[in-house]
């Protein structure tokens, strides 16, 4: 014969079912903590991601100024420091204002595919410096004396070879009446070319200037982009550390 199990009484059931709810694991508070969790791993997952973009930018420009340091101190800053570094200025007085009978070419542009020649006098500028008795040959800058070392003016080329010739005319006109014997600022390297003095340096203060900034200004925000980086890091660090310390 079968025993008889007398059914729970709605007391028991009760208990029963609490004790279900409370060891399951989808009640309400088990899924929000769980939620609470994601949402945390989520954001931490998006503030690590943020983080390797801010390094690697900070990065990109350290490398991006250091580079460019290297490459503009070869071009230019190496032959600038040459230049004034192996020459001085002094005070200059017009000697003798003269065109030859030497008569150069020069290229001028006619379009976006046509170029063609053109010829223009040589004028010679001679002047004497505070610095030295001997004359010397005046020249605009020093392009202008590697381009034609005999010649103090190359003109602005155009096609006519009159209008070459009356630029000329005018830049002599210039120095014989408007400059005359008034002493002026010119520059010369008594060690590497004693007959030659520059109206003005091709590489001046300012050419320096950029030199050394933008490549000083993009190294350092470089530098600034991983220092904050860095020290956002360590705070979110130190602030998970204290909340974890509230919690318990």
């Amino acid at each position: 014969m079968l025993a008889h199990i007398p059914p729970p009484s709605p007391e028991e059931a009760g208990k029963g079912g609490g004790e279900a709810l409370a060891d399951g694991s989808d009640s309400p508070a088990a899924n929000a903590s769980g939620s609470r969790a994601m949402a945390r791993s989520r954001a931490i997952s998006e503030y690590t991601e943020a983080e390797d973009k801010s390094m690697r930018l900070g990065f990109l420009l350290i490398a991006a100024g250091l580079f460019s340091l290297l490459g503009l101190g070869c071009c230019w800053l190496r032959p600038a420091l040459q230049e004034r570094g192996g020459g001085s200025s002094a005070n200059c007085t017009v000697l003798a204002v003269r065109q030859l009978g030497e008569r150069f070419f020069c290229t001028f542009s006619c379009g976006t595919a046509c170029r063609g020649t053109a010829r223009y006098p040589c004028l010679q500028v001679l002047v004497r410096t505070s610095r030295s008795s001997a004359p010397a040959l005046l020249h605009e800058d020093e392009r202008q004396l590697r381009t034609n070392p005999k010649c103090s003016y190359i003109p602005p080329c155009a096609r006519d070879d009159q209008e070459n010739s009356e630029n000329v005319t005018y830049k002599q006109k210039y120095w014989k009446e408007k400059v005359g014997s008034q002493p002026f600022t010119c520059y010369f390297n008594q060690h590497l070319r004693p007959d030659d003095v520059m109206l003005k340096r091709t590489h001046d203060e300012t050419v320096l200037l950029h030199c050394f900034l933008w490549p000083l200004v993009t190294f350092l925000v470089g530098v600034l982009i991983v220092v904050l980086t860095i020290c956002a890091k360590s705070l979110a660090v130190r602030a998970e550390a204290i909340k974890k310390k509230k919690h318990l």
